[in-house]
């Protein structure tokens, strides 16, 4: 069955779902083992993104359908069909999605919960489960209407029909098609252009804003106190001090440092 491998690349995390002979199928095994390397990535301020891709010429071609798999048999009261955990949306660095080909079921619902997504040109994505009785896991229903809305939401989850890694794209399900011997490496350039320049700090912050679904008013509150959280450190002036001097900024500011509960506004600031 599919595990996950992980690698260090510098200052990124590189996770490989990694059983490339059943084109990567997910089970609950590769669940467990994807939750327990998002963990250990949130955990671990040396690193600051995550990739996550597929071994082989597939990204994940979906839930593992062999008998021992027992893909779609009814579950106790303990299941969820959002089995990893925690979701790549609560990890507290960028993790951005190589897709580096056929990405199908919940091979693509793992990867709108990743912050960014880079694709392969021809590779067939698609949430097909209304077609085989099921529906959308991994929280594809909130994740794909707030990425691109309504009406493209509807169009996969509702008809379960396949696109391109070219149509996706263009839709604003991912962020760019490349041809699949490309997406690797361009996923990694960003992922290193993003923990090279960017504060940790800042980046666990806004991410958390930007995945709370906070209304309006909620959002600037919650901004407010990003803010003071961050202004509160040195880091403020070292990165308008790097930026003026043409280098790479020297944070100081962990991760592990922020406050636990900075977003209601209580716990004191690093």
């Amino acid at each position: 069955m599919t595990g996950v491998r992980t690698e260090l690349d510098g200052p990124v995390a590189v996770l490989t779902l990694d059983g490339p002979e059943k084109l990567n199928a997910f089970s609950a095994r590769t669940a467990s083992a994807l939750g327990a390397a998002y963990a250990a990535c949130d955990a671990d301020d040396r690193i600051r993104a995550v990739v996550l891709t597929g071994e082989g010429r597939a990204f994940c071609a979906g839930a593992d359908m062999s008998p021992a798999a027992d893909a779609f048999a009814a579950r106790d009261r303990e299941f969820s069909a959002s089995p990893v955990d925690p979701p790549a949306w609560r990890v507290r660095k960028p993790v951005l999605a190589a897709v580096n080909g056929h990405a199908i079921g919940i091979g693509l619902t793992i990867a709108l919960q990743c912050d960014l997504r880079l694709v392969a040109e021809d590779a067939k994505l698609a949430i097909p489960q209304v077609r085989r009785g099921m529906v959308g896991d991994a929280q594809s229903h909130h994740t794909l209407r707030q990425l691109v809305g309504m009406a493209t939401a509807a169009d996969l989850l509702l008809t379960g029909r396949t696109i391109t890694g070219a149509e996706a794209a263009r839709r604003g399900i991912a962020t760019e098609a490349l041809p699949a011997a490309e997406v690797l490496a361009a996923t990694l350039a960003l992922a290193h252009e993003v923990a090279e320049q960017a504060s940790p700090a800042a980046l666990a912050l806004s991410k958390q804003i930007l995945w709370s679904g906070a209304d309006l008013e909620h959002t600037e509150q919650l901004e407010t106190r990003a803010h003071h959280v961050l202004m509160a450190h040195p880091d403020a002036q070292e990165g308008p001090r790097a930026w003026h001097e043409r280098r790479v900024p020297l944070w100081t500011l962990r991760v592990s440092d922020l406050p636990e509960r900075w977003d209601a506004g209580d716990g004191d600031a690093p």
